[in-house]
């Protein structure tokens, strides 16, 4: 199969049948083998009625129904398991994404050997207020802190090799940063494409400032834990041996005091809680590290690695 594209969607059921027209067109006009896979996340309106018929004149349409809103990410993991195509194509369900754009994603990955093809939306039509101004400063922030130099992060228009979005595990609101989850797992390939992004034609925005405000707590999250999963000691250690070595310190130079003023109480010196605090922060952050490496020594497929190709085996 050439292209699975995987689309998650949340009450937008009057975008649907124009949507899947559009990239029913798109597909013959360039005679690619195709599936379109739509996630439901939990729509309250009659969008999985709508994917049913649209399935039924079309079997290339396949669609997965979550039960309640478990959010973006949680759908696209969903589609990424069930994607079968050479070429794995996410965009969004509310016209936003033109479905032209696609033969050229699919280029990047087959010609220009990509493993990753993230859009870029130059030109927006959002509110500047309430979504491009905090958009620029994720991005912004998100570039320094993985080295990835993309434009736009969260764009929902992406490309991907198949064997990309089989080794990466996307969950909480993480689907923001695939690419450095991909990254992470090996493939450096990175590419950028400026896409069309058109008014929305339907529904209204999911977007808020809550969402804002969690992408940047699992930016923080992801930067840890692709730094330090497989080596916890390296950060609690440092940091234990930081504060451990203040406690010491203090220790030593209340003891010095002690015996050239014996009569002065230590308890009754500042120096003696910072001391005492230290320690135990410093004891606690060891014990931290510790407990991180036996788990993850023992953690399941921590001798699992991403094997480019095998032969005569």
């Amino acid at each position: 199969m050439d292209i699975s594209l995987v689309i998650p969607l949340l009450d937008e059921a009057e975008s649907l049948p124009e949507l899947s027209a559009w990239i029913e067109k798109v597909m013959k006009e360039h005679n690619y083998s195709y599936e379109v896979i739509f996630i439901d996340d939990g729509s309250t309106d009659n969008s999985w009625e709508v994917i049913n018929q649209l399935r039924s004149g079309n079997s290339n349409i396949k669609g997965i129904k979550f039960q309640r809103n478990y959010g973006k990410s949680a759908a696209l993991n969903e589609g990424f398991k069930a994607a079968q195509g050479d070429v794995v194509i996410t965009m969004d369900a509310d016209m936003q994404d033109s479905p032209d754009e696609i033969p050229e994603l699919r280029r990047m990955i087959i010609e220009d050997k990509f493993d990753l093809v993230s859009g870029w939306k130059k030109k927006r039509y959002d509110s500047t207020l309430a979504k491009n101004i905090p958009s620029k400063f994720f991005n912004a922030v998100t570039r320094s802190a993985s080295g990835i130099k993309l434009h736009d992060f969260n764009c929902g228009l992406k490309a991907y090799r198949n064997k990309v979005v089989k080794s990466v595990e996307v969950y909480g609101e993480m689907h923001r940063y695939i690419p450095v989850l991909a990254k992470w797992s090996g493939f450096r390939k990175i590419g950028e494409k400026v896409v069309e992004h058109r008014k929305r034609k339907f529904g209204t925005s999911k977007f808020g400032m809550r969402r804002f405000v969690n992408g940047f707590l699992d930016l923080l999250s992801i930067s840890f834990v692709g730094k330090f999963s497989k080596k916890p000691m390296h950060f609690f250690g440092l940091w234990g041996s930081l504060f451990f070595l203040i406690g010491l310190g203090f220790s030593v130079y209340l003891v010095i005091s002690k015996i050239i003023d014996f009569e002065y109480p230590i308890t009754n010196r500042p120096g003696f809680y910072i001391a005492l605090t230290s320690l135990i922060v410093g004891v606690q952050l060891f014990l931290a590290g510790f407990l991180g490496e036996l788990i993850s020594r023992n953690a399941p497929g921590r001798n699992s690695y991403l094997i480019e190709e095998k032969t005569g085996l």
